[in-house]
């Protein structure tokens, strides 16, 4: 059976047994349990995480304590505090695990390391980036543009499996609305 991180990175390059056994040997594995953090607000993060098995989010507090949540991460989902990654500052966000999952995650020294040595991964991560820059974007256009229904019929209709693993007070806090009003929109 192929590795799924493999069949993940194939969808964009090809890659040979060796060539995979390379990037795998970039990357750690790890489970964390319901509720566990892998990123705490105001820590330097050094990791970017693959989902294998599992959902986490991504999310802020505000001063009034309210939960803002910027992401949801599932199955093939990439994960992480990308400024604080990227740039080695105090991470801005958290993330925690909605379930048990099971995490690979690489260093930014290995992931820096394994694009210099290999293109196709160079490549890869273009790619990924690109993709999530152009999800950002439809997600602020959303937010600016769409009422309260408009988007959570969007992301019901992008991503229903959501819709049974996640609180319908995460949702909520993803739409940027009050639980009450999500109840008014499922009735």
């Amino acid at each position: 059976m192929t590795h799924p991180l493999r069949q993940h990175i194939e969808e964009i390059v090809s890659l040979t047994d060796e060539e995979f056994d390379f990037v795998l040997n970039h990357f750690e594995q790890i489970k964390k349990r319901k509720h566990q953090y892998i990123i705490q607000e105001g820590e330097i993060v050094n990791k970017e995480y693959w989902v294998i098995k599992g959902c986490l989010k991504s999310y802020f507090v505000d001063n009034t304590g309210k939960e803002h949540i910027l992401q949801f991460g599932m199955e093939n989902w990439w994960i992480t505090d990308y400024e604080s990654f990227v740039k080695q500052t105090r991470s801005k966000t958290s993330i925690d695990c909605i379930e048990d999952s099971e995490l690979l995650y690489i260093s930014f020294e290995n992931r820096e390391k394994l694009t210099a040595q290999m293109h196709k991964m160079e490549h890869f991560w273009a790619k990924k980036s690109k993709f999530g820059r152009i999800a950002l974007q439809n997600r602020i256009l959303s937010l600016l543009q769409n009422s309260t229904k408009e988007r959570y019929d969007l992301l019901l209709e992008q991503y229903p499996q959501l819709f049974q693993r996640v609180p319908k007070k995460m949702i909520a806090a993803y739409l940027g609305v009050s639980r009450e009003t999500l109840s008014r929109l499922d009735s």
